[in-house]
């Protein structure tokens, strides 16, 4: 099963479920504002994504940009940065998808038709 970490307001979200929706693909939906994956969570899906941590991060928002979190982001370690990521979804880069042949942070059309096999 296909699952996608979200966010209702998120017009790249939006984009995101309308293709998955116009090619029939079923999903399962998480708000990431009030499901946020844990620590461990966290850890699983970037290891499985092969992607540097830092892909992770959704750097166009506002908590990333209050925090001053890329001031942060290369002094800290992996350990670290996961737990930052842990404690608010609005840190998560969106839409998360999740599916048997890959995690994609962010949505990018030619990404998600290669993990998904289309």
């Amino acid at each position: 099963m296909i699952k996608i970490y979200c966010y209702d307001r998120c017009s790249t979200c939006k984009k995101a479920l309308s293709w998955l929706d116009n090619k029939d693909i079923k999903y399962e939906k998480i708000d990431i504002k009030n499901n946020n994956p844990d620590e461990k969570t966290l850890r699983e899906l970037h290891k499985k994504s092969g992607l540097p941590l830092k892909k992770f991060f959704n750097t166009s928002g506002i908590l990333y940009r209050e925090q001053k979190i890329s001031e942060k982001l290369p002094s800290m370690t992996e350990d670290e940065q996961l737990k930052l990521l842990s404690t608010d979804g609005m840190l998560v880069k969106r839409p998360l998808l999740i599916c048997d042949n890959g995690v994609i942070p962010g949505f990018k059309e030619e990404s998600w038709r290669k993990v998904l096999g289309l």
